[in-house]
């Protein structure tokens, strides 16, 4: 959710790094866009400021003809909290003068008081935004003789909220930036120095990265970057080398990000598994948590009980979350699963022998950050399962076990639910009985039948015959539950139709009311449990009987086909592995539906990839 990019150097011109940066941060959702420049000539003039609502295209037709130079910029793409889409809304903003502009992700909660205090000094308001506070701080410090460090810092210590902020003053070749809540990563260039909220927005430059912490500023300039805490104390800090390949977020011929990450799953279970799974011992080990089971005990050592863990998370993250308290339970553990942000509103009983699992592939999320905190705070153990090393999940929590899926630009999730299922099979088996052979074997079976599913669904006719359908119900019970939710999700985020998923039992119990002719069924029925796949055969009749067509997502043809219109098949390789595989079918149907749509795919309509707000 909204983008930041800064640079200073004496590299690149300053406006194609941020024009660059800025593309690069278009995967997060947007509604518009601007950029910063100070004049190199550090003269005392105003800041270049260029705006616009809607798409990078819309920027790109506003600015000057030729690059216009500059000493250091910052750039924006905006997700709309305070104030609709427009140009006046749009980042960066700019105090009285003109010659300061911030750019900011998060949401400033006393905003309303500073606004009335600023405005009763003089102070004139172009936006309805939040932000827009930050720069006439700035400016009242400036004007009362602080520096321009010193002018930034007074203004953050008057911030209430989340932020991650950055500020450019006429004149300066610095870029001023602070965080609380909010994710900012610099880039450490060789003839030049980055910030972002991501680091896809400076890939193409550097791989060499600093992870900034709440509480932290950092001054980047073009001899270097520096980080201090409130006080102005310096911290030392490390610079980390990111194994991304700028060619790994390109589209590799694909016409959407999506369907080429769709195709990546094969490799990126690989790379999940790889090193943590050994086939001949059949067991678990997942180097990350060597020696967890000293801190993180599934049994009481006292009177013999198991510890209850609980999950946390949102969205996509949250059917792997409800997937993988299923993998615990059924091992004997009592696992429970939350959505992030009702966590702390359910006073959710917490005990020093808990466990919070907090599912997050960004790990910034902020609804899932704040219920890691609240249970950290209540003295929990914490564990993140996040795709990004050095996020902020994985540097609060106590512990952290990576998916390595790579980076993910599509906003909706696809291989990194997929690797959040695989890496949760191999949580649960690392926290209890470390494995066995049966499941090693199924695990390292995923990329493979992945990859059957890929070369032989048909999941594209499937969605040409249902592409006018008025709604879409997804059903599955057991494991099949979550990919059931998930494949619901998937079908409104990137076709805006109406989906709804659920566990198939629910189906009689409300849902039946909306099933017509033109309602098609997806039911994933995959044999795991006995008695499962004939109930949810009996569900399917019930549809059947009302006149819906129905679509099944299975890996027992022989049991399903005479109950269904058509069949999705999908191979068996594993009682809590093969829903897995039946995920991929509804992603191909949700992918195909929209295509044909002419939809958004890469980015949704309201949607933003990484939610970095509450």
């Amino acid at each position: 959710m909204c983008g930041i990019i800064g640079y200073t150097g004496e590299g690149d011109p300053v406006m194609d790094v941020l024009m660059t940066g800025l593309s690069g941060l278009e995967y997060r959702g947007y509604d518009s866009a601007g950029v910063a420049v100070t004049d190199r000539a550090r003269s005392s003039g105003d800041v270049s400021l260029f705006k616009r609502e809607g798409e990078l295209s819309s920027l790109e037709a506003a600015l000057p003809d030729g690059s216009v130079d500059g000493a250091a910029g910052i750039g924006h793409t905006r997700w709309s909290t305070h104030g609709p889409p427009s140009d006046a809304n749009a980042h960066p903003h700019t105090d009285c003068t003109g010659q300061v502009a911030v750019v900011h992700n998060g949401i400033i909660e006393n905003f309303r008081e500073l606004r009335e205090d600023l405005e009763s000094a003089g102070h004139d308001f172009e936006s309805e935004t939040d932000t827009e506070v930050v720069p006439h701080l700035i400016e009242d410090a400036l004007a009362a003789g602080e520096s321009p460090e010193e002018a930034f810092r007074t203004a953050v210590a008057r911030l209430e909220g989340s932020y991650a902020v950055a500020a450019v003053v006429a004149g300066d070749e610095t870029v001023y930036a602070a965080r609380h809540e909010s994710p900012l990563v610099l880039g450490v260039g060789e003839a030049g120095h980055f910030l972002a909220s991501d680091v896809p927005a400076f890939i193409e430059y550097t791989d060499r990265v600093i992870y900034l912490d709440d509480g932290e500023f950092a001054t980047v300039t073009p001899d270097g970057v520096s980080v201090t805490d409130a006080r102005g104390n310096t911290i030392e800090t490390s610079v980390e080398t990111i194994a991304w390949d700028p060619e790994d977020a390109g589209k590799s011929g694909y016409d959407h990000y999506m369907l080429k990450e769709i195709y990546e799953q094969p490799d990126a279970i690989r790379g999940c598994l790889r090193e943590r799974v050994a086939e001949l011992s059949g067991s678990v080990e997942i180097p990350e948590l060597d020696g967890i089971s000293t801190t993180i005990p599934t049994v009481d050592a006292r009177d013999g009980r198991p510890r209850p863990i609980q999950f946390v998370a949102c969205g996509t993250s949250y059917h792997a979350a409800l997937y993988g308290a299923r993998l615990l339970r059924d091992r004997g553990v009592p696992a429970q699963c939350f959505i992030a942000s009702e966590y702390a509103t359910e006073r959710v009983p917490v005990s020093e022998g808990t466990t919070v699992v907090g599912v997050t592939q960004s790990g910034e999320t902020a609804d899932t950050m704040r219920a890691l905190r609240e249970a950290g705070r209540a003295g929990a153990e914490t564990l993140a399962v996040t795709n990004v090393v050095g996020s902020s999940a994985a540097r609060e929590c106590d512990h952290v076990v990576y998916i390595r899926a790579g980076p993910e630009i599509g906003v909706a999730a696809t291989k990194t639910f997929a690797s959040q299922q695989v890496a949760l099979s191999m949580l649960a088996a690392a926290l209890t009985d470390g494995g066995s052979q049966g499941l090693v074997q199924s695990l390292r079976a995923i990329p493979d039948g992945i990859q059957r599913v890929l070369d032989e669904s048909d999941a594209r006719e499937i969605a040409r015959e249902y592409v006018d359908s008025d709604a879409y119900f997804f059903i599955g019970r057991g494991y099949d539950a979550p990919v059931s939710l998930e494949g619901a999700l998937k079908m409104k985020e990137i076709t805006y139709k109406h989906a709804e998923g659920f566990p198939a039992g629910e189906l009689k119990h409300g849902p039946l009311a909306l099933v017509t002719d033109r309602t098609p069924v997806f039911a994933t029925i995959t044999d795991h449990a006995e008695g499962d796949v004939s109930k949810t055969l009996g569900n399917v009749k019930e549809v059947e009987a009302r006149g819906a067509p129905v679509v099944a997502v299975t890996d027992r043809r022989d049991l399903v086909e005479p109950f269904a219109d058509h069949v999705l098949e999908v191979p068996s390789i594993g009682p809590a592995q093969t829903p897995i595989l039946a995920n991929v079918q509804l992603q191909l149907v949700s992918y195909w539906v929209a295509n044909e749509l002419g939809r958004s795919i890469d980015k949704p309509r309201n949607l933003a990839k990484s939610v970095t707000v509450e």
